[in-house]
């Protein structure tokens, strides 16, 4: 995420208006009023996210849950907040019926970066525990096989895995071999 494109504080609903369907193909994340851009993805960044989507989207084809890439945004509101991310990947299995963003995510993946990093750790991690369906959201590395996963059922600990370790997404009952959804790095 980058810096605030505006100083003047807009609504969720502007936002909204301004965001979907943009014909100029530039995204903007929404916190509590203030817009930002987004930056552009690194090829392993791509590549990551790539082999993670094909994953679930081959192991959730014959169930009620869709796998989502960055075009989907995830709403977020409480009484004292308001959120609009692009996730990196996402998937829900509620019947959500936005056509521009999801509510109900039970797994949200974020793919990190320098400029990323942070702020997924911090700020979205915040925002995420706030979707009362959200049960994983995972954290991985573009470049080195290392990935962190925060779950509700943990209280949103962090565990990590890397190298030969298997993970298990316990919120879309599927085991990921770490080595495996790394293997462009060797």
């Amino acid at each position: 995420m980058s810096t605030a494109t505006q100083s003047d504080h807009i609504t969720a609903s502007e936002y909204l208006l301004s965001e979907n369907d943009r014909p100029d193909g530039v995204r903007y994340e929404y916190v509590n009023g203030k817009v930002y851009a987004m930056a552009g993805a690194s090829r392993n960044h791509n590549r990551l996210c790539g082999k993670l989507f094909n994953k679930l989207f081959n192991h959730l084809e014959d169930s009620p849950c869709e796998v989502f890439q960055s075009d989907m945004k995830v709403g977020i509101s409480t009484q004292s907040e308001s959120y609009f991310y692009y996730p990196d990947i996402q998937v829900s299995c509620e019947n959500e019926d936005d056509q521009y963003y999801n509510q109900s995510p039970c797994l949200i993946i974020e793919v990190l970066s320098n400029s990323t990093a942070r702020t997924d750790r911090t700020e979205k991690l915040h925002a995420y525990q706030q979707i009362p369906g959200l049960q994983e959201y995972l954290l991985c590395s573009q470049d080195s096989p290392s990935v962190e996963l925060h779950r509700r059922d943990n209280s949103w600990s962090a565990e990590y895995f890397s190298g030969g370790d298997i993970i298990t997404l316990n919120s879309v009952g599927i085991e990921l071999q770490i080595s495996e959804i790394y293997d462009f790095l060797t």
